[in-house]
């Protein structure tokens, strides 16, 4: 049987299985690095939004940082945009987290100017009801917009940021008051944490930069006590180095004494037999 119409199929099946891979992973790069931008400029599309017009001399995705409070953020980690024109502090973007929506937690932008009043809230995802709870999404009712666009914790007074149902000053949506209840909370929990922590939040060094404070580094864990009785003994081994060379030499030191002792009556014998 002839081998070489084998080796020609095989290479050339070869070659295409190469040249496919190659053409996936070119192809790959591409679409990844064109999505990202895309997310990119969706993301800042979005920053701009919420932001006083021309006031953003800086890049908010690139002087970012990272904080916690579960309480009133709703997430373990939250991240914060800052937004500067030159070294003038204009205004914290968060993404805080409304975990207790009707179907699920809702992804949100919330614009803190600096004086302490919002410069606007978004909505990124959520899966509440469509034509009831989804009315929380700018592109498909003014609710976000009409009902936080210039508030502050002073206006209304804390005690009204609730829903009207609620005895607040907060419109619901007709047959879904859930939804709304749990976004004016959320907005309400974000203020109140950015009041608390005041100028810090623009001081703290970027989350990536060698002096930076990204999310806490876990706490080591207690050293188990081989481990610690293993540190001990590398370093007694010098000393135990010593004391088994101590041993050692008269070990040494008594077997030439004795072999100097067997030695001589054989040299005594040698000498007599001469």
């Amino acid at each position: 049987m002839k081998k070489a119409p084998i080796l020609i199929a095989a290479f050339i099946l070869g070659s295409f299985a190469v040249g496919g891979v190659g053409l996936v992973a070119v192809t790959h790069e591409l679409t990844d690095t064109k999505i990202a931008e895309n997310q990119r400029a969706a993301m800042m599309a979005k920053l701009e939004a919420i932001v006083p017009e021309g006031r953003m001399s800086n890049d908010p995705l690139q002087d970012r940082i990272e904080v916690s409070d579960p309480s009133l953020l709703g997430a373990p980690v939250t991240e914060v945009y800052r937004v500067r024109d030159k070294d003038e502090p204009v205004a914290l973007i968060l993404k805080p987290v409304v975990p207790d929506g009707y179907a699920g937690p809702i992804n949100l932008l919330v614009s803190v100017l600096h004086d302490g009043t919002l410069g606007g809230v978004r909505v990124i995802s959520h899966h509440e009801t469509p034509g009831l709870g989804d009315k929380i999404e700018e592109r498909k009712d003014d609710w976000i917009i009409e009902q936080f666009n210039g508030r502050s914790l002073g206006e209304p007074p804390l005690e009204l940021w609730q829903v009207k149902r609620d005895g607040g000053v907060f419109d619901q949506f007709t047959g879904a008051t859930i939804t709304p209840r749990s976004v004016v909370n959320a907005v309400k929990g974000t203020l109140l944490f950015v009041q608390q922590q005041g100028d810090a939040l623009y001081t703290k060094p970027a989350t990536g930069q060698a002096d930076g404070n990204p999310a806490p580094a876990p706490v080591p864990a207690p050293i188990p006590a081989a481990a610690a009785s293993g540190e001990t003994s590398a370093q007694a081994q010098p000393e135990e180095a010593s004391g088994l060379q101590a041993i050692q030499e008269p070990a040494q030191g008594q077997g030439q004494e004795k072999a100097r002792a067997e030695a001589e009556p054989r040299a005594k014998a040698a000498v007599e037999a001469a």
